[in-house]
């Protein structure tokens, strides 16, 4: 990710005319040079404890087929993770996965503080500003991530999972439009993850609240490991959001038109 100045968000393609609007809690790795290298090893920065593999890219690459906009965090999860709530206590995290994170143990408030001003509150905003804007118009929003095949010595069978909030509508139809266009897919329906793990608060914070439909996809991050994995993964994805928005949308039309909408 190619972050403009030491912003703590990007937004790509902001006036895109889709009705989808793209969010990436943790797009990028990067550490601000404030926190150096947090006492890590190399190979724990660019592992799926610093960001999402993968995530970013299939947002960029989804953003050009769907003519859509992608907001996205730049500053690693081990900073602050911007997919939780202040008082989550894995905001900031100190393990993850079997990785101590000890810079971020016994936390000063006032560094707890700064890291919500500066990285998680400019995110959640510019999201809020994004939708402000598309007021009136249809939006669906969509928060993007890629998960680990291996967690904690258990493998991760399903190549995605969707996820829902407190609306499940929207992504029982993303996932019946994904099965029929890719059968052979393992598809989780709330894995490797669900709203009860905390891993919602974007997704019902900008979706949910606002009455949007929204979905969260997870991509098993070894299935965009690559350019041409990332495009095949791309036109799936989009391919299935615009027809599970036609269901969606129809089954909302019978709705109005027996008075049950």
């Amino acid at each position: 990710m190619i972050v403009p100045g030491d912003t703590a968000v990007m937004t790509v393609n902001a006036e895109g005319g889709s009705p989808f609007v793209l969010v990436c809690d943790h797009a990028s790795n990067r550490l601000p040079d404030k926190y150096g290298d947090m006492g890590l090893p190399a190979e724990a920065l660019v592992s799926h404890i610093a960001w999402d593999p993968g995530a970013m890219a299939l947002c960029e690459a989804m953003s050009a087929i769907l003519d859509a906009p992608v907001v996205a965090s730049t500053v690693s999860r081990l900073v602050i993770d911007c997919n939780r709530d202040l008082e989550a206590p894995d905001l900031v995290w100190t393990l993850s996965e079997a990785t101590p994170i000890t810079a971020n143990e016994h936390l000063e408030v006032e560094e707890r503080a700064y890291r919500i001003a500066h990285f998680h509150k400019p995110f959640h905003d510019a999201i809020d500003a994004l939708l402000d804007r598309r007021s009136g118009r249809d939006t669906v929003l969509v928060c993007m991530h890629s998960f680990t095949p291996v967690y904690l010595g258990i493998a991760r069978p399903w190549q995605i999972g969707v996820i829902h909030g407190r609306d499940p509508a929207f992504t029982a139809h993303l996932r019946d439009t994904v099965a029929d266009l890719a059968p052979d897919l393992d598809i989780g329906w709330n894995q490797p993850y669900a709203a009860q793990d905390g891993v919602t608060l974007t997704l019902e914070r900008h979706g949910d609240t606002r009455g949007l439909p929204a979905t969260m996809i997870e991509v098993r991050n070894n299935e965009i490991a690559d350019d041409a994995s990332v495009s095949r993964w791309a036109g799936l994805l989009s391919e299935a959001l615009i027809a599970a928005y036609g269901r969606y949308s129809k089954l909302l039309s019978r709705l109005a038109e027996t008075g049950h909408a």
